[in-house]
C-alpha cells in the first residue's frame, strides 16, 4: 500500500488581509492549502486545482453570496465551508445556508476549525488511500496511515476474522477487540442494524466497489453514531474473499450537523415570522376600526403554515376578558375557548392584567390548562401557545393568543417579535380611538370622582389642604409619561419637597415657584391620566381637593364606557362614574386655527413648543434650560433646540401669514 501519496487541497477564499493560521492543515495533515483574496478568481482556482474542499472566510454577507454563486456557476461538486473572519451573525448563516454551503461553522466553534477541515479533507481522500494492494498489509499499519479509529476484517457471510481499534476508541467499548474474532455482525448488533451493514458487505463484494455506511452502536459512553467504509479485497491472505471495515467515530461531527440543520431551521422560520410580522403590519395601516384590525391580524397569522389558530380577547368592562374573535383549522379548540367562563388563573389573564407576554410549550400535558382544552390539543395536534397583550403606553386593549404545531415554537427569538407585533397593534387601535374622537361632530362628556386615590395629587391636596390642577400631560421619546400640575395653597419648596419623598413620584422638577403657588413637572409610576388617554379619551379637566379628585374626559359616542371605568378603576379603585352626557362639539374659529397649526407641527416639535411654554423656557430668568427641556423629553439637547426652532418657524408664520392677508 502506498502511504501518504495523496494530498488533498484546500481552498481558502477570504476578503480579509490577516487570515488565522492554517499552516497546521500542510504540516501536520499533509494537505495542500491555496488562498485567493477576490470572487473573480475562484473560477480559475477551481478548474486548476480541483479542490476537495473550499473554505470560504468573510463576515460579509454580500461578499460570501457572490463567492457561493461563482461556486455554483463553476459546477463544482466539493465540499464548501464558511466561516466568519471577524464576528459571525445571523445574516451570514442566512446567506450561507441559502446560497448552498455545505456546513456554515459559528463563531463560538471558530478554535476548532483546523482539526474540523482537517477531518473533512481525510475523509475525502480516505477512499483512494484504501483502495491500494492490500492483500498483506498489517492492519496497524493501516489503522495509522488513514487515521480510522478501528479496522475489522469480515467475510462475506459477516464473520469477524481480524480487528485492529485504537486505545481510545477501545475504551468505549464492551468487549475487548480479541473477543470480536469469531463473532458474527448479528452477535455484535441488534437484528436491524446487523442487516444493514451485511447488506452494505454483499454490495461491497458483488460489485467490487467501496461502500458508505453511517450507523449507531452502543458504548459505554451511550449509542454513538460511526461512518464505515467497506473494502472488498479478492485475494485476500485469509484464503477467501474478504472485505476491510474502516469505522471512524462522527458523533461530534454528527452533532454538529444536527445543530447546523436546526439552526437552519430556526433562521427559515425566523424568516417566515419576520416576513408574516411585515404583512400584518402593512394591514394595520388600512384598518379602519379595532375590530377590522384584530380581524386581520388573525387571518394574517393563520394562513402561515407556522401557526394554526389564532384569536382575541377584550375587556367586558364588567372584570373579565373574554374570547371576541377568532381564526384557524383548530375550530374545535376554538369553540372551547369561546364557551370557557373567565377564570382568575389563566395565562390570558394574567397577560392581559400584568402586560406581559406567557407562552407555552405544554397545552396537552400542562398543569393551568383545563383537562377540556389538553385533550383537543392532543387530538389536534395543538403543542404551543403565546398570549400577546395588545398594549400601547401602558393601556391594554386586548390580547392576542397563537397557536401552533412546532413544539419549540416561541422561543426568545420569536417572543421578541411577537412583543413588537403586540405593540404595534396597541399602537393601532389607539390611533383608531384618537381618530374616531378627532373627527366626531358630537362627543359624550364623562365625569369621574375619585376618593383617596393612591397617588401624588391626592395625598398633597389632603394633608396640605390645598388644590392641585392638570396642566397638560405628554409622553417623552421613551414612551414614559409626565404631567405639569399647578397646586394653589402651597409653597414652590413645599411642594417640590413632597413629590420627592414621595413613592409614586419617580422624578420632579419645580417649574414656577411662589408663596402659595407653584408648578411642577413630575412623572409617575402609575397615573389614571395615562389610562384614559390610552382608551381615546381627551381630558378637559383633572382637579384635586381634599383627597378627592374630578375627572372630565370627552370620548367618542360610540366608546365602550364600561371598559373606561373598569380600566380607571384598576388604578383607583375607589373609581365613581358620576356623570355621562353627549354634546356637540362647538365651532370655533380659534379653535380652527390652533387646529390648523397644529397639524403642521410634528408630535416632536409640538411636545418642545409646550414643554418650553410651560416649563417657562421663554420667562425671563428661564424657568427650565433647554438642557432640561430635552432631558424631559429623553433627546438630546441640539435634538430639542431644532425641534423647537422648526416648531416656533410654523407658528409664526402661520400668525405673519394671516397677519398679511388681513392687511
Amino acid at each position: 500500500m502506498s502511504t501518504g501519496s495523496t494530498r488533498s487541497t484546500l481552498v481558502v477564499a477570504t476578503d480579509e488581509s490577516d487570515l488565522p493560521s492554517l499552516e497546521s492543515l500542510e504540516s501536520r495533515w499533509e494537505h495542500t492549502v491555496r488562498h485567493i483574496t477576490t470572487v473573480e478568481s475562484l473560477d480559475d482556482t477551481l478548474q486548476e486545482t480541483q479542490p476537495d474542499v473550499v473554505l470560504i472566510l468573510s463576515s460579509d454577507p454580500d461578499w460570501v453570496r457572490s463567492a457561493l454563486q461563482e461556486i455554483e456557476t463553476n459546477d463544482w461538486k466539493g465540499t464548501t465551508v464558511v466561516a466568519p473572519s471577524r464576528e459571525g451573525s445571523e445574516p451570514l448563516a442566512t446567506v450561507a445556508l441559502r446560497q448552498g454551503a455545505s456546513e456554515y461553522v459559528p463563531s463560538s466553534e471558530i478554535e476548532y476549525l483546523n482539526e474540523h477541515l482537517a477531518e473533512m479533507l481525510t475523509e475525502d481522500t480516505e477512499s483512494e488511500d484504501i483502495s491500494a494492494n492490500v492483500s498483506s498489509v498489517d492492519l496497524t499499519e493501516l489503522l495509522t496511515t488513514t487515521l480510522p479509529d478501528e479496522v475489522f476484517v469480515l467475510d462475506t457471510d459477516g464473520r469477524y476474522l481480524d480487528t485492529e481499534i485504537r486505545p481510545n476508541a477501545a475504551d468505549l467499548y464492551t468487549v475487548s477487540s480479541e473477543e470480536f474474532v469469531g463473532r458474527t455482525l448479528w452477535e455484535a448488533f441488534p437484528q436491524s442494524t446487523a442487516d444493514r451493514l451485511y447488506s452494505a458487505i454483499e454490495v461491497a463484494h458483488d460489485t467490487g466497489t467501496i461502500q458508505s455506511i453511517e450507523y449507531d452502536a452502543e458504548t459505554t459512553d451511550g449509542r454513538r453514531q460511526f461512518d464505515g467504509r467497506v473494502v472488498p479485497i479478492e485475494n485476500s491472505p485469509y484464503g477467501r474473499p474478504v472485505v476491510i471495515w474502516l469505522a471512524r467515530d462522527i458523533t461530534e461531527r454528527h452533532e454538529r450537523e444536527q445543530a447546523l440543520r436546526q439552526r437552519r431551521d430556526h433562521l427559515e422560520s425566523l424568516n417566515q415570522i419576520n416576513s408574516v410580522v411585515r404583512r400584518i403590519i402593512r394591514t394595520l395601516v388600512e384598518a379602519p376600526t379595532q375590530s377590522a384590525v384584530e380581524t386581520a391580524v388573525c387571518e394574517q397569522l393563520v394562513q402561515s403554515p407556522l401557526y394554526c389558530g389564532a384569536w382575541i380577547s377584550r375587556p367586558t368592562g364588567a372584570g373579565e376578558i373574554t374570547y371576541q374573535l377568532g381564526r384557524g383549522e383548530v375550530d374545535s379548540y376554538l369553540d372551547e375557548i369561546r364557551s370557557l367562563e373567565h377564570a382568575g388563573d389563566r395565562p390570558i389573564t394574567k397577560a392581559f392584567e400584568q402586560n406581559e407576554i406567557y407562552s407555552s410549550n405544554e397545552l396537552q400535558t400542562g398543569s393551568d390548562i383545563p383537562d377540556r382544552l389538553q385533550s383537543i390539543a392532543r387530538q389536534e395536534n395543538i403543542r404551543s401557545a403565546i398570549a400577546v397583550p395588545l398594549a400601547h403606553d401602558d393601556t391594554v386593549y386586548g390580547v392576542l393568543t397563537v397557536l401552533a404545531r412546532r413544539g419549540d415554537a416561541f422561543g426568545s427569538r420569536e417572543t421578541e417579535t411577537f412583543k413588537l407585533l403586540g405593540e404595534t397593534i396597541g399602537f393601532a387601535i389607539n390611533g383608531i380611538k384618537n381618530r374616531r374622537l378627532l373627527f366626531a361632530d358630537a362627543v359624550t362628556v364623562l365625569e369621574f370622582r375619585i376618593k383617596g386615590g393612591d397617588s401624588f395629587s391626592f395625598d398633597l391636596s389632603k394633608e396640605h389642604n390645598c388644590t392641585v390642577t392638570l396642566q397638560w400631560t405628554g409622553t417623552t421619546a421613551n414612551g414614559e409619561r409626565y404631567q405639569y400640575v399647578t397646586v394653589d395653597g402651597l409653597s414652590g419648596e413645599c411642594v417640590y419637597e413632597a413629590a420627592q419623598n414621595h413613592h409614586s413620584v419617580e422624578t420632579c422638577r419645580l417649574i414656577k415657584d411662589g408663596d402659595t403657588k407653584a408648578t411642577i413637572g413630575i412623572q409617575l409610576s402609575e397615573s389614571a391620566v395615562g389610562t384614559l388617554t390610552g382608551y381615546g379619551a381627551t381630558i378637559r379637566d383633572i382637579v384635586v381637593e381634599d383627597g378627592v379628585g374630578h375627572v372630565t374626559v370627552e370620548v367618542s359616542r360610540d366608546t365602550n364606557v364600561r371598559e373606561i371605568v373598569e380600566a380607571v378603576t384598576r388604578v383607583y379603585e375607589r373609581t365613581e362614574l358620576i356623570s355621562k352626557h353627549d354634546e356637540d362639539r362647538s365651532v370655533s374659529t380659534a379653535q380652527d386655527r390652533r387646529n390648523h397649526v397644529r397639524d403642521r407641527l410634528t408630535d416632536r416639535q409640538h411636545t418642545a413648543l409646550r414643554l418650553a411654554y410651560y416649563g417657562g423656557y421663554f420667562n425671563w430668568p428661564r424657568g427650565s434650560t433647554g438642557e432640561e427641556i430635552a432631558e424631559s423629553m429623553g433627546i438630546a439637547p441640539p435634538t430639542m433646540h431644532q425641534h423647537l426652532r422648526k416648531g416656533l418657524q410654523e407658528v409664526l408664520r402661520d400668525f405673519f401669514d394671516d397677519e398679511e392677508r388681513s392687511d
